[in-house]
């Protein structure tokens, strides 16, 4: 049931009906587009010829990101920098190398200043990260090896790590720990 005076109308703001919503607009994310910047795949068994039995991998994975503001209002490009190397732990020699940049448009309203920079660095990639997971898997697949399936990042960690190693550089060199 609806609030009516007792004449059956709605009743109108004190203000004579130009009243505002005050309440702080929610923020606003569209994915725009997402799409392969670059992508590299380098099987150096295959170049080499070495056996598969004189093979023990060992994976590492590199995370960096970027972000930057597009020439329309509210659109920004952000773009995750994945470098996933395989070496044998026998010789340390190289077995693959795939690189991937992957980058996603984001149309973003509602967001504070303040908070912009790290909405683009933890909740831009954290959309984009199961594109990248699979296209990760299906390359090394592809190219002779398991799928290497990436564990979920924890992006939140790092944009904590990257302020905390931006504030260690400003620091001057005399206050610094050794």
């Amino acid at each position: 049931m609806t609030d009516q005076d007792p004449q059956g109308q709605a009743p109108q703001p004190e203000d004579g009906g130009t009243a505002q919503n005050t309440a702080p607009q929610q923020p606003r994310l569209q994915i725009l587009a997402q799409y392969v910047r670059d992508l590299s795949f380098e099987n150096v068994v295959a170049q080499r010829g070495l056996n598969g039995a004189d093979v023990t991998p060992e994976i590492a994975v590199q995370v960096s990101l970027d972000a930057r503001k597009r020439n329309v209002d509210h659109q920004y490009e952000v773009i995750c920098k994945f470098r996933v190397s395989s070496k044998n732990t026998a010789d340390d020699s190289n077995l693959f190398l795939c690189e991937l940049d992957y980058g996603g448009v984001f149309q973003i309203e509602g967001v504070p200043d303040d908070q912009l920079h790290p909405f683009l660095m933890i909740e831009c990639p954290r959309i984009l990260f199961p594109f990248i997971r699979r296209i990760i898997s299906d390359t090394t697949r592809d190219g002779g090896f398991p799928p290497v399936n990436l564990d979920p990042v924890d992006f939140v960690s790092m944009y904590r790590q990257e302020l905390a190693r931006r504030a260690a550089a400003e620091r001057p060199a005399d206050t610094q720990l050794s």
